[in-house]
């Protein structure tokens, strides 16, 4: 299962994406990349870490950025079929 973590504090937001399985990764990694390629700016970082029972999570941070960050980590929940985000 896909689920999603925002967090935004003064000058920096960041999405976390979670998933389980290869396909699932596949899956979010195609969609978050082709959904970056489409805008500006590009995230400050963007890295895959492992969490616990074989999950991973793809992080995607925005610094100095205002609202932009925002409508991009919309377009990607969307992409994703995301309607809701902790």
């Amino acid at each position: 299962m896909i689920d999603t973590e925002f967090r935004s504090e003064e000058r920096f937001t960041r999405l976390s994406v979670a998933y389980d399985t290869p396909e699932e990764k596949e899956c979010v990694t195609s969609h978050v990349d082709s959904i970056i390629a489409k805008h500006t700016p590009k995230p400050e970082e963007m890295y895959t870490t492992k969490v616990s029972n074989g999950k991973e999570v793809l992080v995607i941070e925005y610094h100095d950025c205002d609202r932009e960050a925002g409508d991009i980590f919309e377009d990607i929940m969307k992409s994703l079929n995301i309607t809701c985000c902790s």
